[in-house]
Order: C-alpha cells, then sequence, then structure tokens
C-alpha cells in the first residue's frame, strides 16, 4: 500500500475512536477488544491491509513488541504510588513470583503430557504465557496515589514485576531447546535467575530517583530544565532500558522501576517558603509557576510525564492489538486451542493464585477477582516473537503461535466484557 493509503487509514482508524470514544465508555467493552477487532477486518482475514506473519516478520513485531511493553511499564511505574516499604507490596511481589512460577510449571505440565512438546518447548510456552498484563485490563487498573484500592494495585504491581519476571523461564526454555538437559545450565541460576532481575531493578530505581531529584532541584532552585518533560520520560525509559541490558540485566524490570522511582520524588520546600495559594485567575497557575516553585515542582514534573506518557500508551496499546487481531489469521488451526485457553484463563491461573494469596487476608470476592483477571496481552507477545526470533522447529512454532495468539485474544474479549460489571459489583461492596 503506499503512504497515501496507509495515512487514510490511520487517519479513519484513529479519528472513529476519537469520535466513538464517550459511546464506547458506555458499553461494556474495552478499547483494546475494538481494536482488536479493527485489526482483524484490516488482517489477511478480511481486508487484507495488514499482513503481520509473524514468522516472517518476527524481528520487527519482536522490536515493536518490546517498545509498546516499555511505554506500558513505565506508565504503570508512574502510577504505584504507595511507598516501597509499604506492606501493600507483598501481595503483588507473590504474585508475581509465587503465582507466575506455578503458573509455568503447570503449563509445563500440560505442555509435555497433553500437547506433546519437548520440555524445553513447554517450559518456553510457559514463559510466554504466564505474566500478565498490567495495561490491557483498564477497567481494574490501580487508580493513581499512596492510597490505591488493594485489587487493582495489586494486579497493577503484578503485571509490571512479572513481565520482566517472566524471562529467566524463557531463557530455560530456549537453552533446554537448543541442549536438551534435565538440569538449568549454571549460567541460567547466577546470570538469569539472580543477576538480571536484582541489578535491573536497582539500576532502573537509582536512575528515576537520581534523575527526578536532579530535575527538581534545577527548577525550584535555579529555574533551569523547565518543560519539555516529553523529554524526561523518554530518556528515562531508554537511559534505564539500555544500561540494563548492557549490563546484562533486566530491562524491563529496570524501567518499571525508574517509573515507580521517579513517582515518589519528593518535594525539596525552600525553608520559610509558603506553597502556592488558590490562583486568581480562572484558568490556575501556569505550568511554569508550577514547575519552578520548590512546594510544586516535583508534583508538576511527575504529573507531565505521566499525561504524555499516557497518550504515548494508548498508542502503543492500539497499535499492537492491532496487530494482534490481524496476526489471528496466521494461527494455525489447532484442536488443542478449543481446551488449553479455557483451561488457562478458567483453571490454571486460579490455582496458581491461590498459594500466592494464602494468608494475606483478603475476601473471598477479592480472592476470585484476583483469580479472574490475569489478562494476557503485550508481554505474552513481545516473548512469542522473542522465541520465533531464535528460530524453532516448525511444529513447535506453530503451537506457541496459534496457542498464545489465541490467548492472548481471547483474554482481550472475556475480560474486556467481565471488567465493567464485576467492578461495579466489586465496588458496591467496598464503598
Amino acid at each position: 500500500m503506499s503512504l497515501a493509503g496507509w495515512s487514510v487509514v490511520i487517519g479513519a482508524v484513529l479519528l472513529s475512536l476519537m469520535l466513538l470514544g464517550t459511546l464506547i465508555g458506555r458499553l461494556p467493552l474495552s478499547s483494546a477488544m475494538l481494536y482488536l477487532g479493527i485489526g482483524w477486518l484490516l488482517g489477511p482475514a478480511v481486508l487484507g491491509v495488514l499482513t503481520p506473519d509473524p514468522i516472517q516478520y518476527a524481528p520487527l513485531l519482536e522490536t515493536v513488541a518490546e517498545i509498546a511493553l516499555l511505554i506500558s511499564l513505565f506508565a504503570v511505574g508512574l502510577q504505584l504510588g504507595v511507598p516501597l516499604w509499604d506492606r501493600r507490596w507483598w501481595l503483588p511481589l507473590r504474585l508475581a513470583v509465587i503465582s507466575m512460577t506455578c503458573m509455568v510449571a503447570l503449563i509445563t505440565l500440560f505442555g509435555v503430557m497433553a500437547l506433546g512438546l519437548p520440555l524445553g518447548a513447554a517450559i518456553l510456552l510457559g514463559g510466554i504465557l504466564a505474566p500478565t498484563d498490567p495495561v490491557l485490563a483498564s477497567g481494574v487498573q490501580s487508580e493513581p496515589g499512596s492510597r490505591p484500592d488493594r485489587l487493582g494495585f495489586s494486579l497493577a504491581g503484578e503485571g509490571g514485576l512479572n513481565d520482566g519476571a517472566a524471562f529467566p523461564f524463557v531463557m530455560l526454555g530456549l537453552a533446554l531447546i537448543a541442549q536438551p538437559s534435565t538440569s538449568p545450565p549454571l549460567h541460567w541460576w547466577s546470570v538469569e535467575l539472580l543477576w538480571s532481575p536484582l541489578v535491573g531493578t536497582v539500576l532502573g530505581g537509582a536512575l528515576g530517583a537520581a534523575m527526578g531529584q536532579l530535575v527538581v532541584y534545577l527548577r525550584a532552585r535555579h529555574r533551569e530544565a523547565v518543560g519539555l518533560d516529553v523529554f524526561l520520560g523518554l530518556g528515562l525509559i531508554g537511559l534505564s532500558y539500555g544500561l540494563a541490558q548492557l549490563c546484562h540485566a533486566s530491562g524491563f524490570l529496570a524501567v518499571f522501576a525508574s517509573g515507580l522511582a521517579l513517582q515518589r520524588v519528593d518535594e525539596k520546600p525552600i525553608a520559610d517558603s509558603p506553597p502556592l495559594g488558590a490562583a486568581e485567575e480562572a484558568e490556575g497557575h501556569s505550568y511554569e509557576t508550577l514547575a519552578t516553585h520548590s512546594h510544586h515542582a516535583s508534583a508538576t514534573m511527575r504529573d507531565s510525564v505521566q499525561l504524555f506518557n499516557g497518550q504515548l500508551e494508548k498508542l502503543a496499546e492500539l497499535a499492537l492489538v492491532m496487530v494482534v487481531g490481524a496476526m489471528l489469521a496466521y494461527a494455525a488451526p489447532l484442536s488443542a486451542t478449543l481446551w488449553f485457553v479455557p483451561l488457562l484463563l478458567v483453571v490454571l491461573r486460579p490455582v496458581s493464585v491461590l498459594p500466592a494469596i494464602m494468608g494475606e487476608q483478603l475476601s473471598v470476592q477479592q480472592g476470585v477477582m484476583l483469580s479472574w483477571f490475569g489478562i494476557r496481552g503485550i508481554g505474552s507477545i513481545y516473548y512469542l516473537m522473542f522465541a520465533l526470533r531464535h528460530g524453532l522447529e516448525v511444529r513447535i512454532a506453530d503451537v506457541l503461535v496459534a496457542l498464545t495468539l489465541w490467548t492472548v485474544a481471547i483474554s482481550i474479549v472475556v475480560h474486556g466484557l467481565s471488567a465493567q460489571p464485576l467492578m461495579r459489583r466489586y465496588l458496591s461492596r467496598h464503598d
């Protein structure tokens, strides 16, 4: 298609979504469901405008998914304002470690016993499908601030953590495919499992905190580094991810941690200086006035970065979910899909969540909601493309593509349809 043709398609899609945004908000639908449907219509199954063959274009699709995932992880980190030493972090941490490990083990078991996959391929399938998505389930996301609802905070925190924590299992699966063995190699234990997540988290957190404090200091004390907050967000994503990768650490956890750290940069009020009162003008205080005031510089910086990154996140979600919809035409017609996807969403997710929530003093409704809203999304697509780029046997590749794409698509639909009614019922009981 020519540039003019692409311009027409993209422009029509974006303007239609903008004009229909209010109507969509009143329906029991998520935006991701709409993007998925548009992708299906534009894909080979109908119009043939998008032809994203996952085997042929795996490197390109991996890059697209990686960028979308980085933007999403940073955005989620910016939203979670609970202090890191707060006990409320314990539940999402257990979900991201215990629940995800159980999920990988369960998928591996069914992959070997029911799908007939080699051990390495079954572990790889588990690593691809175990991480949950912190963005696509927008109806149950945590609200920004230091006192969010526990359900939304736990789901968002789980998604932010396990998108990076799944990487060791993906690498283990690929290693066992290349060299079948009964035990993980030493490099996996030392680098992938221990060094990578720890160093990535520490590095990203240090960069986010240091850069945020520097910007607040320059603005409040010297009226410098004002504006261009878009560069601050993108720069932190790029720097934390790049440095983590160069250190053989988890770039995903580094980006998530940098968002968390930037969100927590404290104000540094000048001694004896009062905060700004209500503005006399109807439009309020100007951006520059707020950004350079020692009582408001940090909050202004954070809000500005969140605003831009939130819009960027929506574009990334739109692009990737549309691609998923188009890619469904390339999924091999496997009969196993009919039982595997419901098994994963309805049985394996609740079973894997159970050991993580034991002793957490949750209500029955909270436990059920945590068990249900384990939506699969951007992380699974990235890891699928990552695996395909490393080369897989045709049979294994076909199984992984079909099960991953249909799991993500069905998850988007069923979780999107159930999010609004279930959350309304949940919030009515917790008001």
